[in-house]
C-alpha cells in the first residue's frame, strides 16, 4: 500500500510543483529530481538546483493526505469518548483533550507555511547566538518557492547522527557529538524558549564542521519567558532537594495552583527525591525525573501547560540518541549553567531597569489620574448618581493639595529608581564605558540629582502648603 502511494506521488511530483508555483518546472529550476531521496507518511523530499546554482530541497505534501488524517482523527475522538465513559480514572488525563491537542498539532504539520515560519524562527535564534557553545544548525528557507503544500529549504549534507561507524570513519568522536547535541537542546529550552519537539535520529545530521543540523520542523514547542525561569528554578530545586521550592515552581507552572492536600503533596515530592538520590541523579535521567514528576502533578490535581508534555517527550527522544553517543554524559552537570543563566536573567540590570521604568510609568499614570478620578467620584455623589451617607467640606483644596503631593511622589519614585538602576549599571560595568564607568549609570545619577534638587526647591517654596 505504501509503495503504491510513493509511486503515485513520484509520477505527480512535477505536476504538484507546477500547480503550486504556477510555472513550468523547467522555468523554475535548472534541474529537478523527480525521484524523492527521502519519504515519510505525509510528504516526500526532492533535490532541486536553482538557475543561480544553489542546491535546495522541496518537501512536497502527498495529495489526499488531509482527508486520510481527518478520518483517522474522527476515529480517535470516538475511542477517546468511549474510554472516558467506561474508565472514569482516565478523566484526569483528559483523553478528548489529548486528541484535540494532537489534532491541532497535526494540522499545523500539514501547513508548510507554518513549518517555514518555525524553520525561520529556529534559524534566527541560532544565527543571533554568537556564543562558543552554539553547535546547532538549521537550513535556510526559500520563501519564494514555499506554499502551504511545498516547503523549499537549503540542501545540507551531513551524516545521520545514529550512523556511528560512518561518524568514526570521518574522524568524529561520539562523546563530543553527544555533548554538543545535549548543549544544542538545552539552549533551545532555557535560552530561546523555542525547541524542536521531534529530535529523533532521522532529523539530526552531523555536518563536516561537527555542528548538528536539525531537520523537519513540523512539531515545535514554545515556552513563555516567565516559565523558562520557573523551569530553571524547578530543576535547581530538584538538584538541591528543596521540596517547598519544587512545589512553588509547580504551582507557578500550573494553570490551577490550588492543592487540596499540601501535606500529601509534600510527602510525595519528598519520596520522589529520596528515591532518586539513593541512586544519585545523574547521566540520562532528566526525562525519568520529569515524567515521574508529571505523575505526581496529575495525581494532585495540578494542571501544567501543554508544552510540558512536548518537552518531556522530546527529552525522552533526544536522551535515547545521547545514550548511544555518550552514555556517561552527566546531563544535570551539563545543564546546570543554562539553568542558572535562565534564572539570573531575571536579575539582569538592564531588564530590571526596564521593568522598574515600566512600573514607574504605570504608577505615575495612575497617581496623576487618581485625583481627577476622586473628584469625578465625589461629583457623582453630589449629583445623586451614587448614594453615600457622607458629609464633606472643602474638598477642592484637598484635591489640589493631593495633586501637588502626587507630583512630588512620582518625582521621588523616579529619582530613587534612577539611582538604583544607575548604581547597578556601574557595578555591572554595563557598556559603553567612560574611564571604566558605565556612561548610562553616570547619566542616570545626574538626572536623579537634578530631580532631587527640583523637589527640594519646590519644598522650600512651600509646594506642600495649602493654597
Amino acid at each position: 500500500m505504501v509503495d503504491h502511494i510513493v509511486d503515485l506521488v513520484e509520477k505527480r511530483a512535477k505536476e504538484i510543483v507546477e500547480s503550486q508555483l504556477n510555472d513550468k518546472v523547467e522555468n523554475l529550476f535548472s534541474w529537478f529530481e523527480p525521484k524523492p531521496f527521502a519519504s515519510a507518511s505525509m510528504a516526500q523530499v526532492h533535490k532541486v538546483i536553482l538557475h543561480s546554482g544553489e542546491r535546495i530541497v522541496l518537501k512536497i505534501q502527498r495529495p489526499g493526505i488531509h482527508e486520510i488524517i481527518f478520518e483517522d482523527i474522527k476515529v480517535m475522538y470516538k475511542i477517546a469518548s468511549v474510554l472516558e465513559k467506561r474508565i472514569p480514572g482516565l478523566k484526569s488525563f483528559d483523553p478528548i483533550g489529548l486528541v484535540k491537542n494532537f489534532e491541532q498539532s497535526i494540522l499545523k504539520e500539514l501547513d508548510f507555511i507554518n513549518e517555514s515560519i518555525n524553520v525561520q524562527r529556529f534559524y534566527n535564534n541560532i544565527m543571533e547566538d554568537k556564543h562558543k557553545d552554539q553547535f546547532a544548525r538549521a537550513p535556510k528557507v526559500y520563501q519564494s518557492y514555499t506554499t502551504d503544500k511545498i516547503l523549499a529549504l537549503e540542501y545540507i549534507s551531513g551524516i545521520k547522527i545514529n550512523k556511528l561507524e560512518e561518524l568514526a570513519d570521518n574522524g568524529f568522536q561520539q562523546e563530543v557529538i553527544g555533548t554538543r547535541l545535549a548543549k544544542t537542546f538545552f539552549k533551545q529550552i532555557f535560552e530561546y524558549g523555542f525547541f524542536h519537539a521531534d529530535p529523533h535520529p532521522g532529523n539530526l545530521l552531523v555536518m563536516p564542521n561537527g555542528h548538528i543540523c536539525y531537520l523537519d520542523f513540523g512539531m515545535m514547542g514554545s515556552i513563555l519567558p516567565r516559565d523558562i525561569q520557573v523551569f530553571g528554578h524547578l530543576f535547581i530545586a530538584i538538584i538541591k532537594k528543596d521540596v517547598k521550592k519544587i512545589i512553588t515552581a509547580l504551582q507557578k507552572l500550573s494553570s490551577n495552583s490550588a492543592v487540596e492536600n499540601m501535606r500529601d503533596l509534600e510527602f510525595d515530592i519528598n519520596e520522589f527525591l529520596e528515591k532518586h538520590y539513593v541512586r544519585t541523579i545523574h547521566k540520562n535521567e532528566m526525562s525519568t525525573v520529569l515524567l515521574e514528576l508529571k505523575d505526581i502533578i496529575v495525581a494532585h490535581g495540578l494542571k501544567v501547560p501543554s508544552y510540558f508534555y512536548l518537552f518531556a517527550r522530546s527529552l525522552v527522544t533526544i536522551e535515547g540518541v545521547i545514550e548511544k553517543l555518550n552514555p556517561d554524559l552527566d546531563q544535570f552537570e551539563l545543564v546546570s549553567p543554562y539553568l542558572h543563566k535562565s534564572v539570573s536573567k531575571r536579575y539582569n540590570p538592564i531588564k530590571m531597569g526596564e521593568k522598574m521604568l515600566n512600573s514607574l510609568y504605570e504608577l505615575s499614570n495612575y497617581m496623576e489620574e487618581f485625583p481627577g478620578d476622586l473628584k469625578n467620584a465625589i461629583r457623582k455623589i453630589n449629583s445623586g448618581q451614587v448614594k453615600v451617607d457622607l458629609t464633606h467640606k472643602g474638598i477642592d483644596p484637598m484635591v489640589h493639595t493631593l495633586q501637588r503631593i502626587t507630583k512630588q511622589l512620582v518625582s521621588a519614585f523616579i529619582a530613587i529608581a534612577l539611582l538604583i538602576g544607575s548604581t547597578l549599571f556601574i557595578l555591572n560595568d554595563v557598556k559603553p564605558l567612560w574611564r571604566d564607568t558605565s556612561i548610562f549609570g553616570i547619566i542616570g545619577i545626574i538626572i536623579a540629582l537634578i530631580l532631587a534638587f527640583g523637589m527640594l526647591n519646590n519644598f522650600k517654596k512651600g509646594d506642600y502648603d495649602n493654597t
